[in-house]
C-alpha cells in the first residue's frame, strides 16, 4: 500500500454503506440490483460521516469551541491551552481527506455516462454533483482553515498515480473554492429534485441547494476581506444568483433520536459518559452583558442580557457562571467545576439526541451582508433577529415580539465593525470552525481572554493567566501545526509546505493567508 494512500482511502461509514476497493471501474447495471451504493445513500453516509467528523467532542468540542471560548474542559485543560494530541490531529486530517473522496465518488457517479444513467434515478445528475461540490468545498474551507496550506489540486489521485500530493497555498484554494461554489450554483436545476432521498440537509430541495452554494460563497468571499480586493465582486455575484432568504434556507443537519445515529455532542457526554465540558466565562460574561473587569475590558452592551443565554447554557443552583477559562489543569478545582453549569446532570439543547447542528444560518449572512455594505444597521438588525428568533425557538421557549424588539434596541444603539462581529460570534454558537476563523480574521470579541491575561483570582488572591502550552505569540490560536504523519508519508511535500511558515518551523503561531493581524487587538481594516 502506497504511503499517501489516505488521500483516496476507501473506508465504511458505519452502517451506511461500504465501497469496493477491488474494481473502481465496476459500474451499476441495474437500479434495483446495484454493484456500486447508489448515489443518494452515498450522500446520506457522507453527511453524516463529515458532521461526526466536524461537530464532535474531539475536534469542535476540545479545539474549535475551547479556541473559541464557548467552552472549556473542565478537568483536563491542555486542550484549551493548546496542546494537542497527536494522535487526534493525525487522525482529524485523514478523516478529513476521506470525506472529500466520498464527494468526488457522487461526482463520477454522475459524470460517467454509464453511472450517470443509474444515478439519475436517485435525482438529477447535474443537482447531485452540484451539492456534492457544495459539500466538498464546505469541508475544504475547515481543512484549510485548519492547517493552511493543505494538499488540494492533487489530493485524491492515487488513481492517476500521484502518491505524493503537493501543498497548495491557500490563496489558490480560496480562488478554487469560489470557483466550485459558482459553478455549483449555475448547474443546479431548481425544478428537479437534487436527491429523491438520503439527503438529510436539504431534503432534496435543489433550490435550498443553490441558496447554499451562494450564501457558502459570501462567507468565503468575507473571510478575503483583508486581503482580496475583489472580495465584494463575489457577494455581488453570490447576491445575484440567490441566496438565503429566511431562517427555513438555513443549512442545518438534525439528528435522530433512532438508534446510533444520535449527535456527537450527545455521544460525548451520555454515552462515553464524561462530563468534559461546560461554558466558558469568557462567554458566559458576554451573554450576561458583563464586563471583564480583571483585564479592564468594556461591553458594548454591559447590563444587557442576552436572550440566547437560558438557550445556550443551564444555571447551577439559579445562577450562570462560567467556568474559568485557560488555568492549568491543577488550578481547576471542585470550586470551579461546583458552581459552573453542570451539563451532564442538567443539560442543554445541543446535548440532546437529535440536536440540528447549524453549518450556515440566515443571521451569519445577514452579518456577512451588513459588513459588505459598510456595517449598515438593517442587516445587523435583521441578523440579531433571526438569530434570537432561531435559537430560542428551538428551544421550544420563542422570544415574544417585544422582548425581542427591547434587545435588539438595546444591542443596536452604535452598529460598527465590533458590534457587528460580536453579534455574529454570538450566532455562531456550536459553530466553533466559523467562529475561530471570525475571531482571527477580524480580533473581535475583544471581551475573550488573550494568552498571559487574567482568567481569575485563585483563593489566595493569587492571579492565575491565562497560560498556553504552545507558543502563539501572544494570539488566541492562529493555527493548528500539520499532524507528524506528514512528516514521513508526504515528506518532501511536507517540508516545502513547512519551509513557507514563520521561520521555517511546523508551528502555531503562523497566519492563515487572509489573517493580517499584527496583535492581539488588532482589527485590520477591509480592502
Amino acid at each position: 500500500m502506497k504511503a499517501t494512500y489516505k488521500y483516496l482511502v476507501l473506508p465504511v461509514v458505519a452502517g451506511v454503506f461500504a465501497l469496493s476497493c477491488e474494481k473502481l471501474e465496476t459500474t451499476n447495471v441495474d437500479p434495483n440490483n446495484p454493484v456500486e451504493v447508489p448515489s443518494h445513500m452515498l450522500m446520506s453516509g457522507a453527511q453524516k460521516h463529515m458532521m461526526d467528523d466536524v461537530y464532535d467532542n474531539w475536534f469542535s468540542a476540545r479545539q474549535c469551541l475551547t479556541y473559541s471560548q464557548y467552552w472549556a474542559q473542565r478537568n483536563y485543560t491542555e486542550e484549551d491551552r493548546y496542546q494537542i494530541r497527536e494522535s487526534v490531529n493525525n487522525g482529524y486530517f485523514n478523516s478529513f481527506y476521506r470525506n472529500l473522496y466520498y464527494m468526488d465518488r457522487i461526482i463520477e457517479l454522475n459524470t460517467d455516462p454509464k453511472k450517470a444513467a443509474i444515478s439519475v434515478n436517485y435525482g438529477n445528475n447535474k443537482n447531485q454533483i452540484a451539492a456534492a461540490k457544495i459539500m466538498k468545498v464546505w469541508m475544504l474551507s475547515i481543512i484549510t482553515d485548519t492547517w493552511g496550506n493543505v494538499p488540494y489540486s492533487e489530493a485524491g489521485k492515487l488513481i492517476q498515480d500521484v502518491y505524493h500530493p503537493k501543498y497548495d497555498d491557500q490563496k489558490d484554494i480560496y480562488a478554487a473554492m469560489i470557483r466550485e461554489l459558482t459553478e455549483a450554483s449555475q448547474m443546479i436545476d431548481v425544478k428537479e429534485k437534487a436527491f429523491i432521498g438520503g439527503d438529510i440537509i436539504y431534503k432534496g430541495d435543489a433550490a435550498k441547494w443553490k441558496k447554499f452554494a451562494n450564501s457558502l460563497k459570501c462567507r468565503l468571499a468575507v473571510h478575503l476581506s483583508k486581503v482580496d480586493s475583489n472580495w465584494k465582486t463575489y457577494i455581488a455575484e453570490a447576491l445575484k444568483d440567490g441566496v438565503f432568504e429566511s431562517n427555513a434556507d438555513n443549512a442545518v443537519f438534525k439528528y435522530s433520536t433512532t438508534g446510533q445515529d444520535y449527535c456527537q455532542f450527545y455521544d460525548g457526554f451520555f454515552v462515553s459518559q464524561r462530563n468534559d465540558f461546560t461554558i466558558a466565562r469568557p462567554f458566559m460574561d458576554i451573554l450576561k452583558g458583563q464586563p471583564d473587569t480583571l483585564n479592564k475590558k468594556s461591553h458594548p452592551w454591559a447590563g444587557v442580557v442576552d436572550p440566547r443565554l437560558e438557550v445556550y447554557t443551564t444555571s447551577r443552583n439559579g445562577k450562570y457562571i462560567g467556568i474559568p477559562f485557560g488555568i492549568a489543569s491543577g488550578d481547576m478545582s471542585s470550586a470551579y467545576r461546583n458552581i459552573a453549569p453542570s451539563w451532564y446532570s442538567n443539560p442543554p439543547i445541543h446535548l440532546s439526541k437529535d440536536f440540528a447542528v447549524p453549518i450556515m444560518t440566515y443571521a451569519e449572512l445577514q452579518f456577512i451582508l451588513s459588513e459588505y455594505k459598510g456595517f449598515s444597521a438593517d442587516e445587523y438588525k435583521t441578523g440579531v433577529r433571526a438569530s434570537v428568533t432561531y435559537w430560542t425557538t428551538l428551544n421550544g421557549k420563542p422570544i415574544s415580539t417585544e422582548d425581542l424588539d427591547k434587545y435588539v434596541d438595546a444591542v443596536s444603539k452604535k452598529v460598527d465593525a465590533e458590534a457587528v462581529a460580536l453579534q455574529k460570534y454570538i450566532d455562531l454558537y456550536m459553530n466553533g470552525t466559523e467562529a475561530w476563523v471570525e475571531i482571527r480574521r477580524t480580533g473581535y470579541p475583544d471581551q475573550l481572554i488573550r494568552p498571559g491575561e487574567v482568567s481569575l483570582i485563585g483563593p489566595k488572591g493569587n492571579t492565575i493567566k491565562f497560560n498556553p502550552l504552545s507558543d502563539t505569540k501572544g494570539m488566541i490560536i492562529p493555527r493548528v501545526k500539520y499532524p507528524t504523519n506528514e512528516s514521513t508519508l508526504n515528506g518532501e511535500n511536507f517540508n516545502a509546505a513547512v519551509s513557507k511558515l514563520e521561520g521555517g518551523t511546523n508551528n502555531y503561531y503562523s497566519k492563515m493567508y487572509w489573517d493580517v493581524r499584527t496583535g492581539p487587538y488588532d482589527h485590520p481594516a477591509n480592502k
